[in-house]
């Protein structure tokens, strides 16, 4: 520790050089302290004076920090001996200070110690440690509800005589895009794929709601038209804003007549009927599930599906990718790869659309395929 004498000569000398304008630095609401090669204080301005006591001056620069060994890291040396400006962080009294430390030299430019300038940023690290901590919750909140919307997709397999497939890949943790299979009584089968507007967060609650809406409409209405008015009326009931709205297929199989019965809310993505003897698209028109319309009523179409049908339902995040030149997807390339594959035609789908894909995915994948098999039940 540099004695009063030392410190009175240093300072003499300091002001003779001009290095030191007191005026200035006393006036600072930040810390300002002076410190040479072996760490001690020749200099501390009032304010840090005041805060640390009036008796740190010679000490060393550790000390007046409230620690009894040198720092890992010191940053005043680094300056001294690199000629160079250093920042680091550094905790005193439990506040988080900024610490800059710059060279500082004579006139004849011999560096003789370093100035340090230490700025209280501990309202803005508490912010930035909750705002870490909410971060990490909300992101564990994410993973929780990414994996309750994966394990509530329908089982692939059979539900009597219906074969079901299907995959899917958000374009975020969570998924806009959703796609349900049910049994409604002893005799039908109800599937559906739906398409809601956006990704992330307020997408996947909207697909929880219609989940749920659509397994609660099938106990009392059957038909699929009628119970698209009805899932109408419920989003219609959540006020949720123009903004918000969702397109949805929907279809009924009959596993003793095999009738399969269907009506669409606005999904542009036409379903694809497929056996060895050719393909048919299942086109039928009806509007979104939206505020816009007060009151919708949707059509209905019957087919009668034979052993081998297969039915193909997707959403717009295969169709509508684009590759580099801007060219989307499409349908056609959907029915070449149909018509060339027996077998993983929903693997075979995907793998195109990421070779075609131009960048990231920016939408969410899902794809269904239902195929009838019989008169096996589950």
């Amino acid at each position: 520790m540099l004695d009063r004498e030392e410190i009175n000569t240093i300072h003499k000398e300091l002001k003779e050089y001009g290095i030191l304008n007191y005026h200035v630095l006393e006036s600072m609401a930040d810390w300002v302290r002076l410190v040479d090669y072996e760490g001690n204080i020749l200099y501390a301005n009032e304010a840090m004076k005041r805060a640390l006591g009036y008796d740190i001056i010679g000490k060393k620069c550790y000390e007046a920090s409230g620690k009894t060994k040198k720092c890992d890291f010191c940053v005043a040396k680094r300056s001294i001996v690199n000629n160079e400006v250093v920042q680091k962080e550094e905790v005193i009294n439990g506040r988080y200070y900024s610490v800059i430390s710059s060279p500082v030299k004579d006139l004849d430019g011999n560096i003789i110690g370093a100035v340090e300038v230490l700025r209280d940023v501990t309202r803005e690290r508490k912010l930035e440690l909750e705002l870490i901590e909410k971060n990490t919750k909300m992101i564990n909140d994410i993973k929780f509800a990414e994996k309750i919307q994966r394990r509530i997709l329908p089982k692939k397999g059979l539900y009597k005589s219906v074969k079901i497939d299907h995959l899917y890949k958000p374009s975020e943790m969570l998924s806009g895009d959703i796609f349900d299979v049910f049994l409604i009584d002893e005799d039908k089968i109800g599937v559906y794929i739906c398409d809601v507007v956006g990704h992330g967060i307020t997408a996947s609650m909207m697909t929880m709601f219609v989940r749920q809406t659509m397994r609660s409409i099938k106990d009392y209405i059957v038909q699929p038209s009628v119970a698209l008015t009805e899932l109408h009326k419920s989003f219609s009931s959540l006020d949720l804003g123009m903004d918000k709205y969702f397109t949805i297929f929907y279809g009924v199989f009959n596993t003793k007549t095999n009738q399969f019965v269907y009506a669409n809310a606005g999904h542009n993505c036409i379903p694809i009927r497929y056996n060895s003897k050719g393909i048919e698209m299942l086109k039928i028109k009806g509007l979104p599930i939206s505020l816009i319309f007060n009151e919708v009523y949707y059509e209905e179409n019957e087919i009668v599906l034979e052993e081998g049908d297969k039915i193909l339902l997707y959403t717009d995040g295969i169709s509508e990718v684009r590759d580099a030149k801007g060219e989307e997807f499409g349908i056609d390339r959907i029915i070449s790869i149909v018509k060339e594959n027996n077998k993983d035609v929903l693997k075979k789908i995907i793998e195109r659309v990421e070779d075609f894909r131009w960048g990231e995915q920016k939408d969410d994948y899902a794809l269904l395929l239902m195929e009838i098999l019989g008169s096996k039940e589950s």
